[in-house]
């Protein structure tokens, strides 16, 4: 499903038009990218957590050549899916 997909099924389901729908799910995104940005993490009950974590510093190998390469320590984003939302998805294929 693609971000216009979902503009399109949820602008189905609420009657909202699609540019503001559209605007809607911006917001929305543009809010957890900067809450990210600023270390914190977003909690949404039922369907899991996005949050920052820290990857230590590292030597890794040039799969071509087998050289060592330092990769530095570095944040990356990360989601955790809830429990509940694990359970649904695991009842959907029975």
């Amino acid at each position: 499903m693609t971000k216009a997909d979902l503009v399109e099924q949820i602008s189905n389901n609420t009657g909202l038009t699609k540019k503001d729908t559209a605007e809607t799910v911006d917001e929305f995104l543009k809010a957890i990218k900067g809450a990210l940005q600023q270390g914190s993490h977003i909690e949404i009950r039922g369907f899991g957590t996005f949050k920052v974590k820290e990857r230590k510093a590292r030597t890794a190998r040039n799969p071509r050549t087998g050289d060592p390469v330092p990769l530095p320590s570095r944040k990356v984003p990360v989601f955790k899916v809830s429990k509940e939302l694990k359970t649904r998805v695991n009842q959907q294929g029975e």
